[in-house]
């Protein structure tokens, strides 16, 4: 005997689809929450933009933006003073001679700023590798256990001491939430 299927069994199951990128109408918000998120994720954004252009390009850039609440944020390269100076700084041949031409950047303190953030990134992404991959050996430990139950026989010396530090971090919460529960 067949079943006879309804369209619903017989079309799969779409994923949605995310909003990706997309023109957005330009428009007040009028939710304080969603404007207040969105500024925060919009400043970020301006921000790394800005960095990239300031390092990339050896470009003077200057940008301040102001909360809804009235709380300015500011990001220059080389500093928001620097760029601001050079802005109102007279120009070659003005009346005013004696003004304090703007600070040139050290291109070498930049470059070596630029190095350093490369390296720290290069060292949280092999962290990063480096405790996944304990905790892949703390799960194989605990055989479908919870984490704290791992077989410590199984763990090696790498993998110990970041152990018995989760271990006290739990004890701690714990103790926490116990001092909270009987207050």
């Amino acid at each position: 005997m067949t079943k006879a299927t309804t369209s619903e069994e017989a079309t799969p199951v779409k994923k949605k689809k995310s909003q990706g990128r997309k023109v957005i109408p330009i428009a007040r918000i009028q939710n304080k929450d969603s404007c207040q998120v969105t500024f925060s994720k919009r400043k970020t954004g301006l921000f790394k933009k800005v960095s990239e252009t300031i390092v990339r390009c050896d470009a003077y850039v200057a940008v301040i933006i102001f909360s809804n609440a009235g709380k300015p944020y500011a990001l220059g390269g080389p500093s928001v003073d620097d760029v601001l100076r050079l802005a109102v700084a007279p120009r070659p041949g003005d009346d005013d001679d004696d003004a304090l031409l703007p600070a040139v950047p050290d291109r070498a303190g930049v470059e070596a700023t630029v190095r350093r953030l490369e390296e720290t990134k290069e060292l949280v992404a092999a962290e990063k590798l480096r405790m996944r991959a304990i905790d892949a050996k703390v799960m194989q430990a605990a055989s479908g256990r919870k984490w704290w139950e791992a077989d410590v026989e199984k763990l090696g010396p790498q993998e110990l001491p970041e152990f018995a530090r989760e271990l006290q971090r739990l004890r701690d919460n714990l103790i926490r939430h116990v001092a909270t529960m009987s207050v």
